[in-house]
């Protein structure tokens, strides 16, 4: 008998554990998402079309790869990076104010 050593790394464990719990995290991704997408529009992209747009695609991305039942990998780049351009534009809309 030989022993199966597997040591991917910890972003590979943390992946396959997030594939485990998709369910989860899934109410957790969009809940947060769907908020700070929202908060971003009422906060002022919505006079923008270029701003709007910077939200919207990233936010409808992220939302209809979870509906799509994507790879837990893809939801996580779509959904960080909806984040990121959310927060970027409620810091820009506040400050501007």
């Amino acid at each position: 008998m030989e022993a199966n050593v597997h040591n991917a790394g910890i972003f590979s464990n943390w992946i396959g554990d997030a594939e485990f719990n998709r369910f989860g995290l899934i109410c957790v991704i969009l809940t947060v998402v769907g908020c700070l997408g929202g908060t971003a529009v009422g906060m002022g992209a919505i006079s923008s079309t270029l701003s709007l747009v910077l939200v919207t695609i990233p936010t409808m991305l992220t939302l209809s790869l979870l509906l799509a039942v994507a790879p837990m990998r893809w939801i996580f780049t779509a959904a960080a990076a909806a984040i990121i351009i959310d927060l970027l534009m409620i810091l820009y809309y506040t400050l501007l104010a």
